[in-house]
């Protein structure tokens, strides 16, 4: 079954299953200890440090593990933002970064900090310019993610980093999605990622921390871990952590170049055997093996399931897909559409027969799951009605949309089509569908129950 789910989390790489077996008989003990057990443990340890700030590009005494790469995140923020206490409270941040990344900025917020949010443009890109006007006097940090886990857009990290060497803010790199692949450029200050994004265990984050980044760590003191990450280490873990980091990076260079033709043949042929598909994300500076790209008119739930009873594991940031009817915080920064959102991240060994069979079946399952929701094949006649409202008060994505398009050839080209919802996702599904469709999207306003997004029809 091809496995294409690797932002998520990357199997277990080989050399990550051979190094924790080897190290779960020689690396419990405990590494703070004078006695054998504890030296060999201790040696493991400091390999696996020495390992892992190699591929990192920092000192090994500059880099701490941590449970989890979320964790990494929250110890280097608020550890930084305690750190600069004195120089402000003001944190910036990109609007597509990590969750982890967000609801720490939140968490300051709600505690008297104050927040920037960056805007991106289509691709889900940053701007330097953008970024270096937010770095405000008593800015104490700044964050942005070498690359973003949800459309593979690869962010001008290096830019943005001398802009906050510029202004004399620490810049703080969300770097899982990217590490495998090769160090982030520029002068980031602190830095942290994740084990199972490369194909180590679970439960291994990285935090690295340069010397001279002003750092306070958050709670009771733990004299391990530089004294950043509280209690004892998994050091089998660690070990397989570093080991199969180091493996990937050996071959990442090759293994790029292989699956970026493999992405670019999704991004090519999806576009011309699907019917009104939008690929999403910068189409070259990217992750060499994440696509995404969404499809009009399709329940993003249904359409993973479906591709997941063809023996294929995706992914998707369609609001679709969850309990909320919020669109994924990406997508909507972008304003992009959400609906039908596929998210595919080839994990290291995929070969060429996996992604030509996953070509051959996604348009059959497109077009099952648009017939199932009556989806229309477009807008026809020439309408008589000066104007239409469709009620779709209740139903979720992408039903609004849906009915959006039957209205449209009701009115006459210049006619307008209100459509009632109060699906989340309709704020920006809708106008992704007016620009995907070529019609004229003229705003919205509040509605009894909702939101009323009027359309007028131009063609």
């Amino acid at each position: 079954m091809p496995y294409f789910d690797a932002a998520s989390s990357a199997p277990l790489h080989p050399v990550a299953r051979q190094a924790l077996q080897a190290s779960l008989d020689e690396g419990w003990a405990d590494p703070a200890r004078l006695y054998k057990e504890g030296r060999r443990a201790r040696l493991l340890l400091d390999a696996a440090r020495e390992a892992a700030a190699e591929a990192v590009g920092c000192r090994p005494d500059e880099l701490s593990f941590t449970g989890s790469g979320t964790r990494a995140v929250h110890l280097g923020i608020y550890g930084s933002l305690s750190g600069r206490r004195r120089v402000g409270r003001h944190l910036v941040v990109s609007a597509v970064e990590h969750s982890s990344v967000l609801h720490s900025a939140a968490s300051h917020e709600a505690d008297g900090g104050s927040v920037t949010e960056v805007a991106v443009d289509r691709t889900g890109r940053v701007s330097p310019g953008a970024f270096a006007d937010a770095l405000v006097p008593g800015t104490a940090l700044a964050c942005l993610q070498s690359a973003n886990h949800e459309v593979g857009t690869v962010q001008p990290v290096a830019e943005v980093a001398e802009a906050c060497r510029a202004a004399q803010v620490p810049l703080l790199v969300d770097a899982a999605q990217s590490l495998a692949w090769g160090p982030v450029e520029g002068a980031w200050s602190v830095l942290a990622a994740s084990a199972h994004k490369w194909g180590g265990p679970a439960g291994v984050g990285l935090l690295a921390v340069r010397k001279g980044v002003r750092f306070a760590p958050q709670g009771p003191a733990d004299e391990r871990e530089s004294g950043r990450v509280p209690g004892f280490e998994n050091i089998p873990a660690i070990v397989a952590a570093a080991a199969s980091l180091r493996a990937v990076r050996a071959g990442a260079e090759a293994e790029a170049a292989r699956l970026r033709v493999l992405v670019d043949r999704i991004r090519a042929r999806v576009a011309e055997l699907v019917p009104d598909v939008e690929v999403v994300g910068d189409p070259l500076r990217r992750l060499p093996h994440l696509v995404t790209f969404s499809c009009l008119y399709v329940d993003g739930e249904t359409l993973l399931h479906e591709l997941d009873r063809a023996d294929f594991s995706v992914s998707s940031g369609s609001s679709c897909t969850s309990s909320t009817l919020t669109p994924s915080h990406v997508l909507r920064a972008m304003g992009v559409l959400s609906e039908g959102n596929v998210r595919v991240s080839l994990p290291v060994g995929t070969t060429a027969d996996d992604v030509e069979r996953f070509l051959g079946v996604l348009p059959g399952v497109v077009a099952s799951v648009r017939t199932r929701l009556g989806a229309p094949a477009a807008a026809s006649g020439p309408g008589h009605a000066e104007e239409v409202t469709v009620d779709s008060l209740g139903r979720l994505c992408p039903v609004p949309v849906i009915e959006l398009a039957k209205a449209i050839g009701q009115v006459p080209v210049g006619g307008v089509v209100t459509v009632l919802a109060d699906d989340e996702a309709a704020r920006l599904d809708i106008p992704a569908w007016c620009e995907m469709r070529e019609q004229e999207y003229l705003g919205e306003h509040p509605a009894d129950g909702g939101t009323a997004y009027r359309v007028r029809r131009t063609s």
